[in-house]
């Protein structure tokens, strides 16, 4: 659909706050449907997809396209990266590499500071690296260390997911935020400096919280599965310990010196190359080709065998997370986002209040159509004219309105939202237990940020 099809779809349709209703049911409906009638969630997401366009009055000859593409759109951008996550997980786990992994982190940190351990891999890792990958790539490693540890696996999930989303919506190089630093006029060196100060405090509330709610959420088969000791026994000699962390690091290096080599805009040798292996498919592929250093022999059982399990388990989060694309993309094509810009128009504020308002403009935005990258764009894209009348001048003040604007985009994550399925079906959560781990933790982390974006503003502003 071109944008001015859009616009005039969009003229016919559902406006105002009722649009705000239909997301609230729409959102009640799936936490039902999923917990109450068990019903698999990507048939809920889908029903609430349908129930959003026909409830906002979009035309019906456009329903149908809208969800196909939002859904196609999603597996494009992490469909295969996720097939590969999930291959790399399964070798990773079959060849003992997790526990070599576990063991050797562990044998530095401690098993006392393993949930500490994955906030910090994440917070690191999610500075050139989408959250979603970096889950991905991560979540052998995260099972292990629980495992390994003793730690419950809803915690490690939560640390590990909120020391990502710290990083994703406040520190470019990651497009979000590099994407609102240009729009606003911000300058980049002091925006990547105050993000990675400002995104401290989000991943350890996301830490804390990751703490205290682990021990309410008990995760299916977790404590039936063999403890490590007996898992340890299961192989005869364990990989190397390079070799075991190379599927998982190796990819990881690549995004980032991809992502390097666009941010600073290198043209030189070597530079295409870089850009070729840094794209997230590509790393993937390259992390699935080095799995294969893992398997014992290259037989029909490991080749086949392993690669097809790990192929078999990745349908299930691929059908949901594109579930999830099409109820976003419907939510994006009402006229819903128009009605919360509306929000920002009339009244002149400055200072702290200014701030407060990019939080709730981008809050709303983050919260109606699930995607923090759209939130952030939109959000500076919108307001960057009226920040010299809201007393946003300074390349200080500029600055903190990309964090406002970044805490804003983490509030909240939840059924709409990839991210949230993808934690949640690479963890094996349930959906109840998704809300009340990872959408109360961005909340946290987004009102935690925004809570010392002011006392910046108020210290060096």
């Amino acid at each position: 659909m071109t944008a001015e099809q859009i616009a005039q779809m969009k003229e016919g349709m559902v406006h105002g706050p009722l649009l705000l209703v239909f997301l609230i049911l729409a959102i009640v409906f799936i936490i039902y449907s999923t917990s109450k009638l068990k019903l698999h969630p990507f048939l809920s997401l889908l029903f609430a997809a349908y129930g959003v366009a026909f409830l906002s009055g979009m035309p019906l000859k456009y329903i149908g396209t809208i969800i196909s593409s939002g859904f196609g759109n999603l597996m494009t951008s992490i469909g295969l990266v996720i097939v590969f996550g999930t291959i790399i997980g399964t070798v990773i786990e079959k060849s003992g590499a997790a526990l070599k992994m576990a063991d050797t982190i562990l044998g530095v940190v401690g098993e006392k500071r393993s949930a500490l351990a994955m906030t910090i891999i994440g917070y690191i890792t999610s500075i050139p690296v989408f959250c979603d990958s970096g889950f991905v790539i991560l979540t052998p490693l995260n099972k292990a260390l629980a495992k390994r540890a003793g730690v419950p696996l809803a915690t490690m999930a939560v640390a590990l997911s909120t020391g990502l989303y710290a990083t994703h919506t406040l520190v470019p190089p990651t497009p979000g935020p590099i994407a609102a630093a240009g729009n606003v006029g911000a300058d980049l060196g002091l925006v990547i400096l105050i993000g990675l100060v400002v995104a401290i405090p989000a991943a350890l509330v996301g830490l804390w919280w990751a703490g205290r709610v682990g021990k309410t959420i008990e995760i299916e088969g977790e404590k039936e599965s063999l403890n490590y000791d007996e898992l340890k026994k299961q192989y005869k000699n364990l990989p190397n310990a390079w070799l075991s962390f190379a599927p998982i690091v190796v990819p990881i290096i690549l995004i980032a010196l991809s992502s390097i080599v666009n941010f600073t805009k290198y043209t030189g040798l070597g530079s295409q190359l870089i850009i070729f292996l840094g794209t997230p498919v590509n790393a993937l592929m390259v992390g699935v080709l080095l799995s294969f250093l893992l398997m014992p022999n290259l037989s029909e059982e490991t080749v086949t065998g392993w690669i097809g399990q790990g192929m078999k388990d990745s349908v299930n989060i691929l059908l949901i997370t594109g579930a999830g694309g099409a109820l976003g993309t419907v939510l994006s094509n009402t006229p819903m986002a128009d009605y919360i810009k509306s929000f920002a128009t009339g009244g002149v504020m400055t200072g702290a209040m200014a701030l407060i308002l990019l939080f709730i403009i981008s809050a709303l935005l983050k919260t109606a159509q699930g995607s923090s990258t759209v939130a952030l764009v939109t959000t500076s894209s919108m307001m960057a004219p009226m920040l010299p009348q809201l007393g946003i001048v300074s390349p200080v003040d500029l600055a903190l309105a990309v964090m406002a604007i970044g805490a804003g985009a983490m509030t909240v994550s939840h059924v709409n939202d990839s991210y949230f399925w993808v934690v949640s079906q690479f963890s094996g959560m349930k959906v109840t237990d998704a809300y009340k781990a990872q959408t109360m933790a961005t909340l946290l982390e987004g009102l935690t940020t925004i809570a010392v974006t002011l006392i910046l503003f108020f210290i060096i502003g």
